[in-house]
């Protein structure tokens, strides 16, 4: 399988902060964006809730 390159910009503590959650896991970050991209493919879609509540709303009913 041929590999390319992807550029992203993220903000660098997200980035350090990932880093290591990703590193207790055991996986880099290439690895998780890879698991990422094909949960997209199978999901054919965000494999997660998108919404414009915020996260303390979603508990109220």
């Amino acid at each position: 399988m041929a590999s390319t390159n992807l550029n992203v910009r993220v903000d660098a503590d997200v980035k350090k902060s990932a880093e290591t959650v990703l590193d207790e896991l055991g996986m880099n970050m290439s690895t998780a964006v890879n698991m990422f991209l094909r949960a997209v493919i199978r999901e054919e879609g965000i494999p997660f809730k998108v919404s414009l509540k915020k996260p303390e709303e979603d508990n109220e009913i």
